[in-house]
């Protein structure tokens, strides 16, 4: 099943503002909140879906990333069917848990209470990689596997930053909840203030007899091979997201995502422009003059294109369908072949009786149509 376009999810045009978009999220978490459709798969999947449409249009680089490729700019299941970007419901609330307002403060499935009262949870940071595509490979699609160097959770502690035999445990300050409150009396009267607790960091839990391999944080630095799925169609600069296969978080977080930058190889005899790719074919006198089967290279391999006698210098024949496929899957683009005609520097004797009688010829003299031709195409270039 295709994505659905996240537009269309929201309810909002294309030139929604920030705040329309924002406004519309909320409208449909509140609808969809597990918590006023327990037990309704349906609604949970369209509150996840609400939230990947928000997490990428409330950002104004993925916003634009999506504008212009679709959802192959900004994930790499983009074609899966899938929502939610593999967030879970404790992504969401960690994201996006202010825009509901105190409508919802939490999820009942998840321990229920207000946001403001939840431990808070550690994102990993995201990490960009380059990945360098030759136009076989855009044509086609291409799975990749690269080796990323990234913090992973720690074997030995699973993750939790506490050594073999012990565990976190809550953190009696705060209780578990990881904020606290203070009153203070002041000259307005007494002001009640919420922030982190001091001693867990806001995590809820503290850890008693750290892990000797990652010194307490539950993340060592390591390698991971990870499979890319990269679509066909795309362009240089273009970037996928994948969700979570970033930095791990401290101590059983949320990961980041991994951002993987499009470069585009060089052919070495097309030029790409959008889906179009272009062949500058040059051809001799004679076969300009006399015409024939030429051989031409597409991303997939030769083929042979007729080209009729007396073919001019500048003209530009069509292949179509030949071209690069649209990362949307719009069909695919053009092979334009434009046309030159090789003049030799040097003549042997020979040569120069021959064309020195060729060019008594009146055939082989340009009549004035040809020359008021030649010369409008070449105006309109300039103008």
């Amino acid at each position: 099943m295709a994505k659905r376009d996240y537009y269309e999810i929201l309810g909002v045009s294309r030139t929604a503002t920030e705040v329309e978009i924002k406004k519309a999220y909320r409208q449909k978490a509140i609808q969809f909140h597990p918590d006023k459709n327990p037990g309704d798969k349906k609604a949970e999947e369209n509150f996840k879906e609400a939230a990947e449409a928000y997490e990428v249009l409330s950002d104004p680089e993925k916003r634009e990333r999506y504008d212009r490729y679709g959802h192959a700019g900004v994930g790499s299941s983009a074609s899966s069917g899938s929502y939610g970007g593999g967030m879970t419901m404790e992504d969401i609330f960690s994201h996006f848990g202010d825009i509901f307002g105190g409508h919802f403060g939490g999820f009942s499935g998840f321990g229920g209470g207000s946001r403001s009262s939840a431990p808070r949870m550690r994102r990993g940071t995201d990490l960009r990689v380059k990945v360098k595509l030759t136009l076989a490979e855009i044509a086609e699609g291409v799975e990749k596997k690269i080796k990323v160097k990234k913090y992973v959770p720690c074997s030995h502690c699973q993750g939790t930053g506490a050594a073999e035999g012990s565990a976190p445990v809550t953190c009696s300050m705060c209780r578990g909840t990881g904020r606290v409150t203070r009153v203070q009396q002041t000259i307005l009267g007494q002001m009640q203030t919420t922030s982190d607790c001091p001693t867990c960091h806001g995590e809820g839990k503290v850890i008693k007899e750290k892990c000797i391999h990652c010194n307490g944080e539950g993340i060592i630095h390591d390698e991971e091979i990870v499979t890319i799925n990269i679509p066909a169609g795309v362009a240089e600069g273009m970037q996928l997201t994948l969700s979570g296969k970033g930095n791990a978080a401290r101590r059983g977080g949320i990961n980041g995502d991994l951002i993987v930058v499009i470069e585009e190889e060089p052919h070495s005899e097309l030029i790409r422009d959008g889906n179009d790719l272009i062949y500058n074919l040059l051809l001799s006198v004679p076969q300009a003059a006399l015409g024939g089967a030429v051989e031409v290279p597409t991303v997939n391999g030769k083929v042979k294109v007729n080209i009729d006698a007396g073919t001019q210098p500048g003209k530009v024949l069509r292949l179509r369908g030949k071209g690069l496929p649209d990362v949307n899957r719009y069909g695919n683009g053009d092979l334009l072949i434009n046309i030159g005609v090789y003049i030799p520097e040097k003549l042997s004797k020979e040569e120069k009786t021959i064309m020195e009688k060729l060019e008594q010829s009146s055939n082989f003299k340009p009549s004035s149509s040809a020359q008021k031709g030649f010369f409008s195409r070449f105006k309109d270039m300039f103008d």
